[in-house]
């Protein structure tokens, strides 16, 4: 992250106050890239140009942009060097809006402090994603970095998520434990925040009552993978929370097809804006 640019939790209070809770993911798949971007350009570049018309059809729509590291780190590094044109790009259009890089990323402390630098001075995303399950003092690399956002993985949108996220651990599932410990116990110079999927709407609930109003929480799951967005912003709303932020990624790039695909992008987040709307009023 540029040293000029505002502090991560200053960027998404000022998006989420104006009402806006989207974040547009940019999991930009090559297979799915539409066939009128010139085919001439490499792969690589054809991401950038689809990234490209899509934060420009929905920058007055987003929150956030949240790009999947894994659709670019596939591509080798003219991939890594699309993800960072993507994030350049998006800070010279929309200096206001925050980039999360969704990258999971946690190890020893040593290596968390390479993927602290990729993450922050390479790219120059806002806010990451981690792990939790090497605790706090390994992932020290992340929360020490001022003026960053760690969003960390509570519930996760997948079916599978219960195998260890269910496990009782002193009586609550080990989910409910690491968000409480997360928001109450790990202490940090970045904005901390939670990872908690809209597939898993009581789960939501119980999460967001557990943890104070100002935590954020990056909502995946809504569109393909089926998770309710009305359920997901009611459980934040209820509990006097407007700190959240709800990712769709294929529901908006799923729309952008044809000679005018920033178009179809945008059509996606507007209506998708405009249910969470209707369901925060």
């Amino acid at each position: 992250m540029s040293q000029t640019r505002p502090a991560f939790a200053d960027l998404l209070d000022a998006r989420t106050a104006t009402g806006a809770h989207l974040c547009v993911g940019l999991d930009t798949s090559v297979a799915s890239l539409p066939e009128t971007i010139d085919r001439t350009l490499s792969a690589a570049e054809r991401v950038v140009v689809f990234n490209e018309r899509v934060v420009e059809a929905t920058l007055d729509i987003a929150a956030a942009f949240k790009p999947n590291a894994a659709f670019y780190e596939a591509l080798g590094a003219a991939g890594w060097e699309a993800l960072r044109q993507t994030v350049a790009h998006i800070n010279r259009v929309a200096p206001e809006i925050p980039v999360i890089l969704d990258a999971k990323r946690a190890d020893i402390g040593s290596t968390n402090e390479g993927y602290v630098r990729a993450v922050f001075d390479e790219v120059g995303a806002d806010a990451v994603t981690v792990h939790p399950y090497l605790g706090e003092h390994a992932l020290r690399p992340f929360l020490d970095r001022p003026g960053v956002g760690v969003f960390v993985l509570v519930r996760t949108s997948n079916p599978g998520a219960g195998e260890f996220q269910d496990l009782l651990v002193d009586g609550l599932p080990l989910y409910r434990q690491v968000a409480r410990r997360v928001a109450r116990v790990w202490s940090a110079q970045a904005l901390l925040g939670l990872v908690v999927g809209a597939t898993y709407t009581r789960e939501l609930e119980e999460i967001r009552a557990d943890v104070a109003p100002g935590v954020p929480i990056l909502i995946p799951g809504v569109g393909a993978q089926g998770g309710d967005l009305q359920a997901a912003v009611r459980a934040n709303l209820e509990a006097g929370s407007r700190a959240f932020v709800i990712n769709v990624s294929r529901g908006i790039a799923g729309a952008a097809r044809g000679e005018n695909f920033g178009d179809g992008a945008r059509a996606a987040a507007r209506e998708l804006d405009d249910q969470i709307r209707r369901a925060a009023a």
